[in-house]
C-alpha cells in the first residue's frame, strides 16, 4: 500500500490543539498537579483523566509530572 502524504515545504502550517515541540496538552499538567495536591492517587489521577477526557495515561507520566513539580518546590 502506497501512502501519498502532502507535504508543507513553506513551513507556514502552525498546529492549534499542542504547539510546535510540545508533546502534552499544555494544561493538562496543571490539572494532574492539582489533583495530586488534593490526595489523589496516580492510578486515581489515571482513572479520573481517562474517564473524563478519553485520553489513557500511565502512572508513569502522572508521576513523571508530579516529580517535577516537587523538584521545583525543593529548589
Amino acid at each position: 500500500m502506497v501512502i501519498d502524504i502532502p507535504r508543507e515545504r513553506n513551513g507556514t502550517f502552525d498546529p492549534v490543539l499542542i504547539a510546535k515541540y510540545q508533546r502534552r496538552f499544555p494544561d493538562i499538567d496543571r490539572k494532574i498537579i492539582s489533583m495530586y495536591a488534593r490526595g489523589m492517587t496516580t492510578h486515581e489521577i489515571q482513572g479520573h483523566i481517562e474517564e473524563i477526557y478519553g485520553v489513557e495515561t500511565s502512572p508513569g507520566l502522572i508521576s513523571a509530572i508530579t516529580d517535577t513539580v516537587m523538584d521545583e518546590v525543593a529548589a
